[in-house]
């Protein structure tokens, strides 16, 4: 394998990748979760229409992805600061579980993948900040990266 990581120098130290000499882009990433319920927690929530005392348990968790989005380089320490130009957020009921998918677009040197983990990880611990009085036993499962399209290796297509 000739792979190597790109976030470490010959030093073996930490270092951000320079992109400066990379072609500016359309860049887009596609990243998706899941949190899982007991049978009677996600039924309470149905019965609820996923509203807590709170406010929606989904568009909350929405607006906390849309923010996290936002603030990955501030999160992830060697990701590069990003413009960007989409960011949407979808929560959908599933069996048990409501499932996040993220959708992150720009026009910029460098992809978004990053951006679209943080967006699923942070509306994923949300809804578990919203719901943990029903229950601890939330499990936040099954974070990738679905797709990205734009740069030297496209993922998902």
């Amino acid at each position: 394998m000739d792979k190597k990581l790109s976030h470490i120098n010959k030093q073996g130290n930490a270092e951000m990748v320079d992109v400066s000499e990379k072609e500016i882009t359309n860049r887009t990433a596609i990243a998706s979760g899941r949190i899982l319920f007991p049978t009677e927690v996600f039924k309470q929530l149905q019965k609820d229409d996923f509203l807590s005392k709170k406010g929606s348990i989904t568009q909350t968790a929405i607006i906390a992805g849309i923010q996290a989005v936002k603030k990955t380089s501030d999160l992830i320490p060697l990701c590069h600061p990003l413009r960007l130009s989409k960011i949407n957020i979808d929560i959908q009921p599933g069996e048990n579980s409501l499932d996040i998918e993220c959708l992150v677009k720009c026009n910029e040197r460098t992809g978004v993948e990053m951006e679209a983990l943080t967006g699923v990880s942070a509306a994923a611990l949300c809804i578990y900040d919203m719901t943990k009085a029903l229950s601890h036993d939330l499990e936040i499962s099954e974070i990738k990266l679905k797709k990205k399209t734009g740069g030297k290796s496209d993922f998902g297509v």
